[in-house]
Formats: structure tokens, C-alpha cells, sequence
């Protein structure tokens, strides 16, 4: 869709090694751009690596825990030592939960809160150096629990909040230094079979099916993501669903409660069902 708008730049990616970060590695080479992968798991990064790569298209990969801001900083390095420069980076990586917060024990509440707010930020400070060189983009992935808070999300949500703080002190802060600094709130997408979460105890267990109408593909949001930071953006809701609640929460914050409560109660009925089946 977006012929060579990339070319000759460079766009690192965390937790690309399937998923939304995976089509939206793909989205931005059909682009014309270079890509670093990352993630943690080294295998699945490189199988990741492997099938671009067999596309024709310039890519390597870096397994590195953005948890940890020494590997965050190795992990802009070695993007620099491949290709050179960095124009895009897109903060991806994040844990995931289904739990009531009363259930949750306090050292998984705060893993899932680190990765989606630590980790990009950790990943943000060691790029911005080489972003304000190539006056480049910051795409931060948020999420419709970073507008409205979702039921068994509690840590999630908090995290995803807190990115939209960052991202609007990033954009004041970086007006002058030319940086692009964007956001997208991600609604319900379509999942990989072997995606997982955390339960209460820190166990991972499958993600709850959906119904069809309210996801959208991952190729979509690669797309939505894509345009975001070629168009430079502030901001873009996904989904029909995101924006439909996202406009009921401004209009009536206690409608929009009672919609997903009633909502969650109905798929929580489900997908015990779906388990007593199985079991």
C-alpha cells in the first residue's frame, strides 16, 4: 500500500517476533524500509528473521529484554551498526493478563505494568539520540485499556494509561528537535494460536476467543501503524469498537462502564463454558 515510503530508512521494532509486531515488520519493508527485529525468545525471533529475509527484504534481529535498559541500549546499537541510522522505532513489546485484580499476586501485577510502561519508555530514552539525528518517529503501541479500563486488565490498563502520559510529555518535549512522537490505541486484534497471558499465579494460559465482528486482522493495524508514522500523527483509534467506545466514555463514562461490564460478564460466561467442554 505504501510503496518505498521507507526507503532508505530504518525502523526498529520490539516484540516482533510474531504477532502485530511481526506484520507490521513485514508492513514497513513492503515499505521500502530496513528492519530490526526484536524480542525475547532468540528461536522464534530468528524463524521470524529467516522468513523476511527469504522475501528479499533487509532485515536482521536482536534478542534483547527492553525490560532492562542496558538491553535496550545494545538493542539500539547493534541497529546502528547494521543499518546505520534509525528513523522509526515502534514500542511493541508488552506482557498481557486475564485476572481479577483481588486474585493477582503483587509480583505479576507489577511484571505486566513494567512491560507496558518501563519498556517503552526504556526503549524510547536509548533511541532518542539517534531519532533526533534523523528527526524520526516514536510510535508507541497503546491500546483500548489505555482509554478505558477493562475488567481482568487492571495492571495492563494502568500501563497502557500511563504510556498516553509519556507519549504526550515526549511530544511536547521533542517539538523542537523535530521528532514525530505518536500513539496507537489498539483494540481487539486477531491473535496468533500459540499467544499467551498471565492468570493471577503468573501461569501463561490461552487468550479468550473473541467474536469475529469486534477484532481486526493483524495486517490491519500493521497498516494503521504505518500510516501513523508516515503521516506523522498524534494519535489514531483502531477498530469501529475502539472508537465507538471510545466516544460513549467522553459522552457518559458511567453508559461506557456498564456496557463492558455487561459485556466481560457474558464472554467470562463463555469461556468457562468453552473450559468445562474441554475438560
Amino acid at each position: 500500500m505504501y510503496q518505498k515510503q521507507f526507503s532508505g530508512k530504518t525502523a526498529l521494532i520490539t516484540g516482533s517476533g510474531s504477532g502485530i509486531g511481526k506484520s507490521t515488520a513485514l508492513a514497513f519493508c513492503r515499505a521500502g524500509g530496513s528492519v530490526m527485529l526484536n524480542g525475547r525468545n532468540a528461536e522464534k525471533l530468528q524463524k521470524a528473521c529467516a522468513e523476511l529475509q527469504d522475501m528479499g527484504f533487509s532485515v536482521a534481529c536482536c534478542a534483547a529484554d527492553v525490560q532492562n535498559y542496558a538491553e535496550c541500549s545494545r538493542l539500539v546499537q547493534e541497529t546502528l551498526d547494521r543499518f546505520g541510522r534509525l528513523d522509526v522505532v515502534v514500542t511493541n513489546a508488552s506482557l498481557s493478563m486475564r485476572a481479577e485484580f483481588a486474585q493477582m499476586e503483587p509480583a505479576i501485577f507489577r511484571q505486566v505494568l513494567d512491560s507496558n510502561i518501563l519498556s517503552p519508555a526504556y526503549t524510547a530514552h536509548a533511541a532518542l539520540p539517534a531519532l533526533m539525528e534523523t528527526r524520526g518517529s516514536l510510535v508507541f503501541i497503546g491500546s483500548l485499556s489505555g482509554l478505558i479500563g477493562l475488567p481482568t486488565g487492571s495492571a495492563y490498563s494502568a500501563g497502557k494509561m500511563a504510556l498516553t502520559a509519556l507519549a504526550q510529555s515526549l511530544r511536547l518535549e521533542l517539538l523542537d528537535a523535530g521528532v514525530h512522537v505518536g500513539i496507537a490505541y489498539v483494540g481487539f486484534t486477531q491473535n496468533d494460536p500459540d499467544k499467551r497471558v498471565f492468570d493471577a499465579a503468573g501461569n501463561m494460559v490461552p487468550v479468550a476467543e473473541r467474536a469475529g465482528w469486534m477484532q481486526q486482522s493483524q495486517e490491519q493495524v500493521a497498516q494503521s501503524i504505518i500510516r501513523l508514522a508516515l503521516r506523522r500523527k498524534k494519535r489514531v483509534i483502531l477498530s469501529p469498537l475502539g472508537k465507538f467506545l471510545h466516544a460513549l466514555n467522553t459522552l457518559s463514562p458511567s453508559l461506557t462502564e456498564w456496557a463492558v461490564q455487561r459485556s466481560f460478564k457474558r464472554m467470562a460466561r463463555m469461556y468457562k463454558g468453552i473450559q468445562e467442554q474441554a475438560s
